[in-house]
């Protein structure tokens, strides 16, 4: 049975060379090539004011939550600031909640500049819990950014791997709220059934 899925992108970095933004869009095109539709939301061009309790709908938070509703799956990519993950993504996850969220497939990539990116993605992870997602198991960090990346590509084959997989496992298990059980044949010594 075919499905029709369609991944969000969601790199909260605003440089045009992020590494970040490289990684995400790795990601997307190994969801594509897995049959998915996708899209990369820049939020460079979406104006974001800081959340204020007080104006859920400021700027262009209607346009964005739409986008994240609309997706099987979403993708939330960060580079490290100060341990946890950057601002713009920040701001744009208080616009959302529950209703764009809950039930919602979740892949985590960060990219640090040091070592790896432990506290990032634990940060990440808690706020899609915290909205009704359900995160993928699978997560990708990248260390040391500037050894990672060459003229807007990774260069490390294992990494970019992991990538890869990060994007066809967002494919792969959008809608669903666990990894599927393993079926496994057993095999009976006694009647050798």
């Amino acid at each position: 049975m075919q499905r029709n899925v369609h991944v969000l992108g969601l790199p909260g970095s605003l440089r045009d060379d992020s590494g970040t933004r490289t990684a995400t869009r790795r990601a997307l095109a190994a969801a594509a090539a897995a049959g998915a539709t996708t899209e990369l939301l820049d939020l460079r061009e979406y104006d974001l004011p800081p959340r204020d309790g007080d104006d859920r709908d400021a700027g262009d938070a209607p346009a964005l939550r739409e986008r994240v509703a609309a997706a099987d799956a979403v993708l939330l990519g960060s580079p490290v600031y100060h341990g946890s993950y950057a601002s713009p993504l920040k701001t744009a996850l208080d616009y959302c909640g529950a209703d764009e969220f809950e039930g919602t497939t979740v892949g985590l990539l960060a990219v640090a500049g040091g070592s790896y990116p432990t506290p990032t993605l634990e940060h990440m992870r808690s706020v899609a819990r915290a909205v009704g997602a359900w995160t993928l198991p699978l997560q990708v960090g990248i260390g040391d950014a500037g050894a990672a990346f060459e003229a807007g590509e990774l260069v490390d084959d294992d990494l970019g791997d992991r990538v890869d997989r990060l994007g066809e496992e967002l494919v792969a298990y959008a809608g669903v709220e666990s990894y599927p059980t393993a079926v496994t044949e057993t095999f009976d010594p006694v009647t050798g059934d």
